[in-house]
């Protein structure tokens, strides 16, 4: 079974020979009537994990089960149940689910989902020093479920490479929640025998001095990520874990580019931020973090070199205890463990493989004081020289009692009032109370840089000086200052204008189109549209109608009227037809007349046209045998003209014989009608 299967402890992968039925009990057991156990997978420092199938759901599953001894212990057993069931309640895509939790004649175990792929330490491996713009990629999914878990009220306590996963589809999850937690009290980081559980090299600072930690731990966690992400190595090495431990409590961070340069200055703050010795320095928890994160994530994807005011936002503010003024903290230069006082713990069991196992220190006791010298020198006698000796003893205890007052009342009886900068409110409000403050909460403003719900400034500040009781006003943010784009459409230019300015919008760019329904003048559309969320300062475009657009009618007279009712349909206007009439000139179905005869109209305007029926038709009459003169005045007044002409065998009679055309045909007035006499 290859190491990379399914490393969900801080694993070393199982050896050959040591995972097959012979020489692992566990394989082919029955847990709960439920898994079978399959081959081991890896081991650590408090379980094993085996490749296992879920009878009940027919599904391979991860089934992590607590080495004998730990099982054993009932406090122990009991947290790691507690832990187990709150990190079943972490429903998040990258984090590693956990189906079910159980235990089996004496044996605890999770089941949990199993990933096929590999850990980040094998992506370190191959690939670091990695790219900045790489580095956020693969961690951003750590940060998100860790974020999740912090607002669950879960803190991981032992992120490090070999806890992250990456699927062969390229899916980041983070496995082994609740496990280090589970291990201690709600504050305390040690297990029931003061032993202080953790991965040396991403251990915070105050864990290793003070055995407590919250979610600040893991931010510090993924500072320590960051920078071997970047760089290819851990940022404290040392012969020994008690080495690293004691460079975690002394010795900064230093700026990645120190050894990758050419690194953005924002890249060595989010570090510097993360990585912050002075844990109220640090995101409050990994939420805050996500946020810097993305903020550094946007300028890479920017091409952003240098950001100033990015650089400055992200780096930790340090503040001297006394002024509050902010000061410039030196690291301490490594000394190793035997030039001066270590952490706060001794190894007392570690693993040396090349994945970095959880290790063991044990809780620490101060060092006891220097023994007092067994004998004071003798004070010799003054016989009766006393009076002086008195005056000299009288005016030290008054200079001490001044001293002391001065003491006490301009230094002693003052506290130190915490960092609590992008705190969420409870938080901040609980670390104030604990140090013995009245906590108020002022009006919230808008802040482009802390998130919303998050503690922007306090009043004192951090490092201030104030009395036990005294009030310290918490502003919190309300997040980016947005303000919605108002109605625009039909306002004057100069009532848009009007209106963007009260909500500290500006008029962009201004178009002018024609509208058949905005009055000219009025604005037609703006971009964004209204309801759209915008910054202070950010433009809006709009287009102003020119009113309605002129449709041009032409000269339709003597056109065929079936033409112009279709071309002036498609241009939008209403055709009507007037009576037909009679016209000598104009073809029959061609236009007589138009009303208006030309010019423009607009859309919906009425076009009347009058059509030609063609020239009106006559029937000749009947004047055979008439004489020409009262036959040419008959067809005289029917508008006809008259022509005569005599037949061959003409007779001198004087009277019609036939016409053409002949009585009877209709024939258009003013045509020609010849008379044939004989």
């Amino acid at each position: 079974m290859p190491p990379d299967r399914h490393p969900h402890e801080d694993v070393r992968p199982a050896r050959q020979g040591t995972s097959g039925p012979a020489s692992d009990p566990m394989t082919g057991r029955l847990l709960d009537g439920r898994y079978r156990i399959g081959p081991r997978i890896a081991r650590g420092g408090m379980a094993s994990v085996y490749e296992a199938t879920d009878l009940r759901l027919d599904r391979v599953v991860a089934v992590k089960v607590m080495h004998v001894g730990l099982g054993d212990d009932e406090e122990f057993a009991a947290r790691f149940v507690r832990e187990a069931r709150a990190a079943a309640r972490l429903t998040h895509p990258h984090v590693v689910a956990v189906y079910d939790q159980g235990a089996d004649d004496g044996t605890v175990f999770l089941a949990m989902e199993l990933i096929e792929g590999h850990t980040l330490r094998d992506v370190i491996a191959k690939e670091a020093p990695m790219s900045p713009a790489r580095v956020l990629a693969l961690v951003e999914p750590v940060v998100s479920a860790l974020a999740a878990a912090h607002r669950a009220g879960i803190v991981h306590r032992d992120v490090k490479p070999e806890n992250v996963l990456i699927a062969d589809d390229g899916r980041v999850k983070v496995a082994d929640f609740g496990l280090a937690k589970a291990v201690g009290t709600d504050t305390q980081h040690t297990a029931t025998g003061g032993v202080l559980i953790g991965t040396v090299s991403y251990l915070a600072p105050e864990l290793v001095s003070e055995g407590i930690s919250d979610a600040r731990a893991d931010v510090y966690a993924v500072g320590v990520l960051l920078y071997e992400l970047l760089t290819g190595v851990k940022p404290h090495e040392g012969e020994s874990p008690i080495q690293v431990a004691y460079k975690h409590v002394h010795e900064d961070v230093a700026p990645p580019s120190v050894r990758v340069p050419g690194l953005p200055g924002y890249v060595d703050a989010l570090v510097a931020r993360a990585t912050a010795r002075d844990r109220s320095l640090r995101p409050s928890d990994a939420g805050v973090l996500l946020h810097h994160l993305h903020r550094v994530s946007h300028a890479l994807a920017e091409g952003v070199r240098e950001d100033p005011e990015l650089t400055q936002d992200l780096a930790p503010l340090l503040l001297h205890p006394d002024t509050g003024a902010p000061v410039i903290e030196e690291p301490v230069p490594a000394t190793g463990p035997g030039a001066g006082p270590g952490p706060a713990g001794a190894v007392a069991a570690a693993y040396g493989s090349d994945e970095e196992p959880t290790s063991f220190l044990r809780a620490s006791t101060p060092p006891p004081p220097h023994a007092a010298a067994s004998t004071a020198p003798t004070v010799p006698r003054r016989g009766r020289r006393w009076r002086g000796p008195l005056l000299v003893l009288l005016a030290l205890l008054l200079a001490s009692t001044l001293g002391l007052g001065a003491w006490w009342f301009g230094w002693a009886r003052y506290t130190t009032v915490p960092s609590v900068l992008e705190q969420n409110r409870t938080s901040a409000v609980a670390e104030l109370e604990d140090a013995g403050f009245e906590v108020v909460v002022g009006d919230g403003v808008f802040s482009n840089k802390v998130p919303e719900g998050r503690v922007v400034s306090a009043d004192p500040g951090a490092g201030s000086r104030a009395l036990e009781g005294d009030e310290v006003t918490i502003v919190l943010s309300l997040g980016v200052e947005l303000y919605p784009v108002p109605k625009l459409v039909g306002r004057t230019l100069e009532d848009a204008e009007a209106a963007l300015g009260e909500v500290q919008l500006e008029v962009g760019r201004v178009k002018e189109k024609f509208s058949e329904k905005i009055p000219a003048g009025q604005v037609v559309r703006s971009t964004p549209a209204r309801g759209k969320e915008l910054r202070p300062g950010a433009a809006v475009d709009l287009v102003v109608s020119k009113g309605r657009k002129p449709v041009n009618v032409g000269d339709w007279v003597g056109r065929s009227a079936d033409e112009a009712e279709r071309t002036l349909a498609r241009k939008g206007l209403v055709v009507e037809r007037a009576s037909e009439v009679f016209s000598d000139d104009v073809a029959e179905g061609d236009v007589v007349a138009q009303e208006p005869a030309g010019g423009s109209l607009f859309k919906g305007d009425t076009v009347t046209l009058t059509v030609s029926k063609g020239p009106e038709l006559v029937e000749v009459p009947g004047v055979r045998a008439q004489g020409v003169d009262s036959a040419r005045s008959e067809l005289e007044a029917l508008g006809f003209v008259v022509e005569v002409k005599n037949i061959s065998d003409y007779l001198g009679l004087g009277y019609v014989f036939r016409t053409d055309p002949g009585a009877g045909t209709l024939v258009p007035k003013g045509s020609t009608i010849t008379l044939y006499l004989v």
